[in-house]
């Protein structure tokens, strides 16, 4: 297929699962010096929904611990509804599996930042990620094919 009838557009941004702990309150704001251990993963996967329509889910956790105790967890799985059409497979799979995440993350960060801060904790900023880079590991390691359903690292 020729570029002429190649089309990417985001048809929605969703909120699609948030969820926020912070198990070892109020004992956690008063446990010292706030310097915290952060973990973050961060998984995507995709689903077909309908011809060129796709649903991709970016679900990033962090979790944070402070002298051994966790601090806070907080998830949040941000969605998508993009249409990519004219595009090859292998294409739509780096799509699917780099381009989309890339463009859901800053409204996963937003929503991390904001949850963590209304739970009392200071502003957490994530890093960005090069989700292309991602994206490739995966496929290197075989654990992602542009047909999965779910892709994870």
């Amino acid at each position: 297929m020729s570029e002429e009838n190649q089309q990417f557009a985001i048809q929605k941004i969703y909120l699609k699962d948030v969820s926020f702990e912070s198990p070892n309150s109020p004992q956690a704001f008063t446990d010292g010096d706030w310097q915290p251990k952060v973990n973050v993963q961060i998984n995507s996967s995709n689903n077909v929904i309908a011809q060129d329509t796709y649903e991709v889910v970016l679900n990033i956790t962090v979790t944070a611990s402070q002298n051994e105790k966790t601090a806070f967890l907080v998830e949040v799985k941000q969605a998508g509804i993009f249409t990519i059409a004219g595009f090859s497979e292998e294409n739509i799979g780096g799509m699917v599996g780099a381009f989309c995440p890339e463009s859901l993350f800053p409204y996963a960060r937003e929503a991390i930042s904001e949850l963590i801060s209304k739970g009392g904790f200071p502003q957490l900023l994530l890093a960005p990620v090069n989700f292309n880079a991602l994206y490739t590991q995966q496929l290197q390691q075989g654990e992602a094919a542009p047909d999965d359903q779910e892709t994870a690292h």
